[in-house]
């Protein structure tokens, strides 16, 4: 049986590859680049118009919304903010909506990886505005966005595939965010368990490329270095133990604001306004809860550095978590344009100081980094993401650990108290269910040569029509369709209705010139059968002949539809086998 596999399979390897792979990994080089350059362009946004709202000044100082002095004036700021970007979303582009990955992900999933320049101008300036007047939104998510839209334009403008769409689109996104935190391989890993729905070089390679471009390139325009650099110490066994309870109090945590994120939303449904007024409506909400806790307002990089480094009570990070929580579900849901990994980090490392002084040991910077690794990890449904996330944002390889237990679990929590993430709930309200668990389609693991029918009954180009219909299509007919050959090449495929045609005109027509003129579709050997099965729908067409090479077109074989189904049949046993090996009842349907 070895020796037969062998026999028909020399030609195939790990993975299918196409020349092209090259041209795609040379032009993610650039969308790196071009995606660090559209992420620096972000941040002196959001510097810029916080500086113009909360400080009336033109600058792109690095100044936090916290220190203003604006009083009680304050809460008219996000508003102000809000009422900006409604009208930019319906008079400019309704999808700068939302927080980006969402989006994102329909794109790619739904929208054949295609989005619109006004995307990639409209996004970051909307989001600018809304973080720059206050919004509690991180960078990434808008960046993703534009990062994207610059990969899907590059992709557009060369007239490439889907595939090849898909895969710059992702590169751009991930390079973008890599740019914003520095995080090159937690980047990746977010392409992997979120963007891509797949795992090939076609797409893993251009991502790789963009993100490490991104990352090297980061320093000319941005800070070197983690953002949030931390030292903790090594953990002992019993560590695990309060991870596991940390990773449950996360979960919780995720899941809750997932769930309150779409209460809030369908309460802004059924107001009787135009959604354009939605964000001013959350601003009001930011306003206020800015006012009682300022350091909540914008993406609140220094407030995480904080939580961090535990120079933040008690009392204050836990009104600081509240008051963070409360306004940053109320904006998002709104529609305003905004990030969620950053606020999340922010929630999580504040439940993380909670949770330090309750936890013993003394190592209390452990539990903020770890538990805003889980909060994102959970709320995500992205527990390698948030792994290499928080180790990327503070290179303590001490902590991977108990990174890697944390969110875990607080994974296994929401997988398995919540249908859908933060991310697909928005997705599946339009309509469009996204099932996250994905492995190698069984056809795409076989080639038709091993799927084919090797005796194979053909019809001979000089017979005539009138003869072919005796022989072939008479009361023992066993096939719809069958190869034609001349000096055993095949020239076409005659049916009954293509030879009753040219036999009512003229009988003695012969079979081979039935078929000249008409277009010749076969399948290769080498051929993946789930690109042979595509063919045929497209087609509409039940058996291909299968021909040794285009030049000759000698014929070695016929694949049918029917004998596409053997591959998935041979999965479906294995399931079955696994299954009842484990002692769980097995069920067909």
């Amino acid at each position: 049986m070895s020796q037969k596999v062998h026999a028909h399979t020399p030609h195939r390897g790990d993975f299918a590859l196409d020349a092209r792979l090259l041209r795609i990994t040379a032009m993610a080089i650039g969308i790196g680049m071009l995606s660090t350059g559209a992420a620096r362009l972000l941040l002196d946004l959001i510097r810029f118009f916080t500086n113009l709202f909360f400080f009336q000044t033109f600058s792109l100082e690095e100044r936090s919304p916290a220190t203003h002095t604006l009083g009680a004036w304050v809460i008219a700021v996000p508003v102000i903010g809000g009422l900006i970007v409604g009208l930019v979303a319906r008079y400019g582009s309704e999808k700068i909506r939302g927080h980006g990955i969402p989006e994102a992900i329909e794109a790619i999933l739904f929208g054949k990886s295609r989005m619109s320049p006004k995307v990639a101008v409209l996004k970051p300036l909307s989001s600018g505005i809304v973080i720059g007047s206050g919004g509690p939104f991180g960078a990434e998510g808008p960046i993703i966005m534009t990062g994207g839209a610059i990969g899907s334009l590059i992709a557009q403008h060369f007239h490439l595939t889907a595939a090849e769409r898909k895969a710059l689109l992702v590169a751009g996104a991930t390079a973008g965010m890599t740019a914003v935190f520095g995080t090159p391989v937690a980047a990746v890993l977010l392409a992997v368990e979120l963007l891509l729905f797949e795992l090939r070089p076609r797409s893993l390679l251009p991502v790789a490329v963009a993100c490490a471009t991104a990352g090297f390139t980061r320093s000319l325009l941005l800070d070197a270095g983690p953002l949030f650099p931390l030292q903790t110490l090594v953990p002992g066994p019993m560590t695990l133990v309060w991870c596991v309870v940390a990773g449950v109090l996360c979960g919780a945590l995720a899941a809750s604001l997932s769930l309150s994120l779409y209460k809030v939303e369908d309460w802004f449904g059924r107001l009787p306004l135009h959604w354009m007024w939605w964000p001013a409506i959350g601003g009001v909400a930011v306003g206020l809860g800015g006012w009682l806790q300022p350091r909540a307002l914008g993406v609140g990089y220094d407030v995480i550095g904080d939580l961090l480094n535990n120079r933040l009570t008690l009392n204050v990070a836990l009104a600081l978590l509240a008051v963070k929580a409360v306004i940053w579900v109320i904006a998002l849901a709104s529609g305003t344009s905004g990030g969620v990994l950053a606020p999340l980090l922010m929630m999580g490392a504040g439940m993380g100081v909670v949770l330090s002084h309750v936890f013993p040991g003394n190592d209390p910077p452990l539990w903020p980094m770890v538990c805003m690794a889980a909060t994102l990890g959970g709320t995500m449904r992205a527990p390698l993401t948030a792994t290499l996330f928080a180790f990327g944002l503070t290179h303590d390889s001490n902590a991977l650990l108990p990174l890697l237990a944390t969110s875990a679990v607080a994974y296994g929590f929401t997988v398995l108290t919540m249908r859908r993430s933060i991310l697909t709930e928005k997705i599946a309200r339009r309509g469009h269910h996204i099932y996250r668990e994905y492995g190698v389609d069984p056809l795409e693991r076989h080639s038709v040569d091993e799927v084919m029918t090797r005796t194979v009954q053909s019809i001979d180009a000089a017979s005539t029509v009138g003869e072919a219909l005796a022989l072939h299509f008479g009361p023992g007919q066993s096939h719809r369709a069958f190869p034609v050959l001349r000096d055993g090449a095949v020239v076409g495929v005659a049916d009954r209705a293509l030879l009753v045609a040219h036999g009512d005109a003229e009988p003695a027509v012969t079979v081979g010139e039935a078929c000249a003129g008409l277009p010749l579709a076969f399948a290769l050997p080498t051929d993946n059968c789930r690109a042979v099965a595509t063919r045929l729908a497209r087609q509409r067409l039940e058996r291909l002949p299968v021909v040794r090479d285009a030049q000759s077109l000698a014929l070695v074989g016929v694949v049918a539809r029917s004998d596409l189904i053997k591959p998935s049949l041979a999965h479906f046993d294995e399931e079955e086998h696994r299954e009842r090996l484990r002692g769980l009842p097995w069920q067909s349907s």
